[in-house]
């Protein structure tokens, strides 16, 4: 998976992008662009790559990236057009650059705040609570939104942004981050090999010849790269996983256990509150709860 320099495609009459993107996966490798780039996961799970660090990504997910700052979504394969329509992914995509309304534009007084909040998107935003409400409302107008009342909607995105606190960065290394290429290959065969094989048992020994290296430098270099170990970040993998199904409710949570990756039960039960801070039950009941509010 070697770093790509992508040019983001803007229609001649458009001054930026709005996308609504629907497909068997979001097949796009690890590049970036310098325009920055608003990105609100609809529909699909899987492990997003995002400057230095790798995570699991769920569906409701909206996330603000700065200038060139690489990033990847890696859902589940689902091969072609051919695989059927309700495992696609989805997604809503804005991409716009610092001066695409006027070179000095987000330089007026009245945008005072905004500088410093294409400054922190350097690193990644993840949006969370009223505030990410609130913007995926927006970013659903703007798909359906008339050429002009597009960048009504732009200007009020950014305005809840600049004006709310929640969000956290994402990216441990705010400058521009461009692993090379050995490093890419390696990451990418390690995260294909994980979603392929979470639910059985991966010892260190397999993943690290998946990677050419011997354990010890695997493990190693997996911690630079990702600032985890890959026990925990195999851990989060099978965790989200039992997430999604649990709030699914078609199994019992034992068997949800096994058939992530778990070993036993009450290794599940100790993972799942370490990383989420409650029990499966609690955490069904808190999601039903919500559900029916």
């Amino acid at each position: 998976m070697k770093l790509h320099f992508h040019k983001v495609p803007v229609p001649l009459q458009d001054s930026f992008s709005i996308r609504h993107d629907r497909a068997p996966n979001f097949g796009r490798p690890l590049h970036y662009h310098p325009e920055l780039e608003l990105h609100f996961t609809i529909k699909g799970t899987g492990i997003r790559l995002i400057g230095d660090d790798v995570s699991h990504f769920k569906e409701g997910e909206v996330i603000l990236l700065g200038e060139n700052l690489p990033h990847a979504w890696r859902g589940k394969e689902n091969g072609t057009g051919d695989a059927p329509e309700d495992s696609w992914v989805e997604a809503i995509v804005i991409q716009f650059s610092a001066d695409c309304l006027g070179a000095d534009f987000f330089q007026l007084p009245e945008a005072y705040l905004l500088p410093r909040i294409f400054e922190l998107a350097k690193k990644g935003l993840l949006f969370y609570g009223e505030l990410a409400e609130q913007i995926k409302a927006l970013m659903y107008r703007s798909v359906k939104a008339a050429r002009f009342e597009r960048i009504l909607i732009l200007l009020q995105i950014l305005q809840v942004i600049s004006e709310r606190e929640e969000f956290s960065t994402i990216a441990s290394a705010h400058a521009f981050y461009k692993p090379n290429e050995h490093e890419s290959v390696r990451l990418n065969n390690v995260l294909v090999f994980t979603l392929a094989n979470f639910k059985r048992e991966i010892t260190l020994d397999e993943v690290a010849a998946v990677s050419n290296l011997s354990v010890t430098s695997f493990c190693r270099y997996f911690k630079m790269i990702t600032n985890k170990t890959y026990l925990d970040f195999l851990t989060e993998v099978r965790i989200s996983h039992t997430r999604r199904m649990i709030i699914e409710d078609r199994y019992p949570i034992a068997m949800i256990c096994y058939e992530c990756g778990f070993n036993n039960v009450s290794n599940f039960y100790r993972h799942f509150k370490r990383f989420t801070g409650m029990t499966p039950f609690e955490y069904k009941k808190r999601y039903n709860k919500e559900l029916s509010a």
